[in-house]
């Protein structure tokens, strides 16, 4: 019994050793970030993962970098969902995935924004509804394009109050106020330019300051009474 013991414990170390230097299944498997996926009127759109995030087309069988539309982008809501998501912001930085999650229909463009103006992520934390301002910058302005550039350098001259300012809002802490008490930080764009005019407004603003949470139907009615 002690030679058949023998014999055998060479074997046995043998395929201990196999078996430690094999690498197992779990060690093979590695995650990749993945892109965000979708299509808009028949062409096929994708952003790139954090922290090259970039907004391409597909043309053809190569994607190109291209500025999305407003269009485009709401049509990310449509098709990107929850378990998308979430695979995507695997990797980005907690900070701005804790920011990006609070958003359901805007998401993307505001994924848009902190990735081009990074810098602005605690003042857009503090005040969430400065996000939809930004990201609609072009029309607020009246501009054809994108000025992410301007943006920053005025963030980093001005801070804030002169991104305030350079979209057409008051630069005052009451601003600040109440953009912070809008409580669903996905503003619908139809409530923009309405509140923009109404915070120019000195009756307005003490009203607007007096609510604790104003909601998209406090806007609406508040909208509504403007336009009338």
């Amino acid at each position: 019994m002690n030679s058949t013991f023998s014999a055998i414990r060479p074997l046995v170390r043998t395929s201990a050793k196999a078996a430690a230097a094999a690498p197992s299944r779990r060690a093979k498997t590695c995650f990749v970030p993945i892109a965000l996926a979708w299509s808009h009127c028949g062409a096929s759109y994708r952003v790139t993962p954090w922290p090259d995030v970039q907004f391409e087309r597909l043309y053809g069988e190569e994607w190109i970098t291209v500025e999305p539309s407003e269009a485009a982008l709401a049509s990310a809501a449509q098709s990107c969902g929850p378990a998308a998501w979430r695979a995507y912001l695997e990797f980005v930085p907690t900070d701005v995935r804790e920011f990006l999650s609070g958003f359901a229909f805007k998401r993307m463009e505001a994924l848009q924004v902190v990735a081009r103006c990074p810098e602005l992520l605690p003042a857009l934390v503090d005040a969430p509804a400065l996000t939809a301002f930004v990201a609609a910058h072009g029309s607020l302005r009246g501009t054809t394009g994108p000025a992410w550039a301007e943006i920053s350098a005025i963030f980093e001259r001005r801070e804030v109050y002169g991104v305030l300012e350079w979209l057409g809002l008051p630069a005052s802490r009451q601003t600040l106020t109440i953009l912070r008490n809008i409580s669903d930080r996905d503003v619908a764009k139809q409530f923009l330019e309405p509140l923009r005019s109404m915070l120019w407004e000195p009756r307005s603003i003490f009203a607007l300051q007096r609510v604790p949470e104003i909601t998209d139907r406090y806007l609406a009615r508040a909208c509504h009474a403007l336009a009338a």
